[in-house]
């Protein structure tokens, strides 16, 4: 089999970093670019010709089958498994074992459920192919590594180490991180423990590594964001309506704005810099929102500005407000001339009273 036809999504994480936003919503189910953030995933897999993807489901799995179905409107064929218990990223690959189709040498994708990536796909999987590797990693190049796992390779890009997250400078021996996509021989995925948890960073690669087995990382730094955080999914959301990540499923033409058919948008108002406004959702007069997603159903009122924030569905934003990266959940309300920025989360349901908060002066 020349190109990957099947793959694995993980999609079970809680999304705790991401609160507000996955109080209601699984995070792969959370709006980017107008569509749930997963939809870029499986248009991106189908485009490379994958036509067979089961998604590893956890927290809130009841939701995805409802909204994709059978994935024949993607031109895909989804089934679900879901974990009763949390098992690691490598635990949710071996959980879903049994629903592959693939023989033992065939390729399987892996892809984690919050990365947003400009991945060439096929040219991936060619990697794997002539390398004869069990495991490929996808390896982007950061210029602070220190969040994240590091992967040196030698000069043919096989896999030397894995390395946790350094603490000292001296560990910071390359700039080369897991970027969270894997292609795996069949047999390997085969072989995980089942039944408990287990983690393909901490246990699976390494043990493979020690094992003598080829490992092979292939360095693609196009364009790489980890949607962890509210900061982060608003600039992904913003970057996928701007194009500059790419994406089949984004429902318009790429641009400054991204307008779903049924919200409403005062004639005056100027929404900039990759700005979503939800279906059903209404801009006031004279409101500059720039960098921002605007959920369905929210409403935002005359003369407020917002910026690389999100606004929950159904949330109202009051007259005159600023808002500078910030989360409102859904269904809260901000009343006018309130002032919130740096990170502050609105929960879901709350109500701030005008001018309740500022970081400046009222007059």
């Amino acid at each position: 089999m020349t190109q990957a036809q099947e793959a694995i999504l993980l999609v079970g994480g809680k999304g705790t970093r991401l609160r507000p936003l996955t109080v209601n919503t699984p995070k792969p189910m959370v709006p980017a670019a107008g569509v749930p953030f997963l939809t870029h995933q499986l248009a991106r897999a189908r485009a490379a010709g994958v036509e067979h993807i089961v998604l590893a489901t956890s927290y809130l799995a009841e939701v995805f089958e409802p909204y994709f179905g059978d994935g024949s409107s993607l031109g895909l064929h989804l089934e679900y498994v879901t974990e009763v218990e949390p098992l690691g990223t490598g635990g949710a690959i071996r959980n879903v074992a049994s629903r592959l189709r693939s023989g033992p040498d065939d390729p399987v994708l892996v892809f984690n459920g919050d990365i947003l990536t400009g991945l060439d796909i096929r040219a991936f999987v060619d990697t794997h192919r002539s390398s004869g590797a069990e495991v490929s990693l996808h390896l982007s190049r950061v210029e602070d590594p220190r969040a994240f796992g590091l992967v040196p390779t030698d000069a043919t890009g096989r896999v030397t180490a894995f390395l946790e997250k350094p603490q000292t400078p001296e560990e910071i021996v390359t700039d080369q991180i897991n970027a969270g996509a894997y292609v795996f021989r069949r047999s390997v995925i085969d072989r995980i423990p089942t039944g408990r948890p287990v983690s393909v960073e901490r246990e699976t690669f390494p043990e493979l590594l020690s094992s003598g087995a080829h490992l092979q990382g292939m360095v693609d730094s196009t364009y790489w964001l980890d949607l962890g955080t509210p900061q982060a999914f608003v600039r992904g959301s913003a970057d996928l309506v701007l194009g500059r990540a790419p994406s089949p499923a984004v429902p318009g033409r790429c641009g400054d704005r991204l307008v779903l058919p049924t919200a409403r948008v005062a004639a005056d108002a100027k929404l900039t810099g990759g700005t979503v406004v939800g279906e059903g959702a209404t801009v006031g007069e004279g409101a500059r929102i720039s960098g921002s997603t605007l959920l369905d159903g929210a409403v935002v009122e005359a003369g407020a500005v917002i910026t690389d924030s999100l606004v929950g569905a159904g949330a109202r934003v009051g007259a005159r407000t600023v808002l500078t990266d910030t989360v409102v959940g859904d269904g809260a309300v901000i009343g006018a001339d309130n002032e919130l920025r740096d990170g502050v989360r609105v929960w879901c349901d709350a109500h701030l009273p005008a001018g309740a908060i500022r970081f400046s002066s009222d007059q």
